[in-house]
């Protein structure tokens, strides 16, 4: 069985954001494995080491599409006990959809049965990926996913759901989107970032895949809230307390 996970960098959430020509400036800034993303990796890895009293042989696949620098990312990924990785390497932005095509036809490649990504994107802030690929490939998919085993051909888990969860059976292929809760990822021992540096990491160039940009990124811009700076005085606690639900609710509109 193989297992592709996916991997985006992203900057890290304790870096501040830079915006210089109408592009966010990443030169200098730490970049990391989305945490999202880290997830898909640990669950893998539980899932191959499930596996190991069985004869059934386990293989997971890290996927990176990006720039060079993501290649940082993918040996993260191999150090915590990825078996190898593949990365399409291409400067182009691509938006969930085109980036779908790329993974739906590695998965192809690989002959994977099943496939793990992030439920939400860091740098897009979208959920659109792991559905996209579900589609061109026509497999089921479980989103938000915080419970997993495997027995065989078939998956059993928990997801979430809008008024709390789902328990859910499907059987592989499948596309599976990651969250926080899911697993705590393992560290990188310094042996396993040693070993990653051997391990293979095949690289393949976008035009490989017929893929191209559809939407084009015009330009980026820091969102700027000002403060309102207004002090109530905190002599008369209800009277303040009042006026903080007052402000609340006629000025900043976040309770009804």
């Amino acid at each position: 069985m193989r297992i592709l996970t996916l991997i985006r960098q992203v900057l890290d959430a304790e870096e501040s954001v830079r915006v210089r020509n109408g592009a966010v400036e990443l030169e200098g800034s730490k970049l990391v494995l989305d945490t999202m993303d880290e997830y898909g990796v640990e669950e893998a890895l539980r899932l191959r080491e499930g596996a190991a009293d069985s004869q059934d042989l386990v293989e997971v696949v890290a996927v990176a599409v990006g720039p060079a620098r993501a290649e940082d990312a993918l040996r993260t990924a191999l150090a915590m006990g990825a078996d190898r990785g593949v990365h399409v390497v291409t400067d182009a932005a691509l938006d969930a959809i085109a980036l779908s095509a790329v993974v739906a036809n590695i998965a192809r490649q690989e002959a994977a049965e099943l496939i793990f990504c992030g439920g939400q994107q860091a740098d897009w802030d979208s959920q659109a990926l792991g559905a996209a690929t579900a589609e061109r490939l026509q497999w089921p998919q479980v989103t938000w996913t915080s419970h997993l085993e495997r027995k065989r051909s078939m998956l059993t888990g928990r997801h979430e759901a809008d008024e709390g969860s789902e328990a859910f059976e499907l059987e592989l292929p499948a596309v599976v989107t990651t969250q926080q809760g899911l697993n705590e990822p393992r560290y990188p021992t310094l042996p396993n970032i040693m070993k990653s540096r051997k391990k293979e990491i095949r690289r393949q160039a976008l035009e490989d895949f017929g893929v191209a940009p559809r939407v084009k990124v015009l330009g980026a811009e820091i969102q700027v809230k000002e403060r309102l700076r207004k002090i109530l005085d905190g002599k008369d606690a209800a009277d303040a307390a009042a006026q903080l639900v007052k402000m609340l609710r006629e000025e900043a509109g976040v309770i009804a």
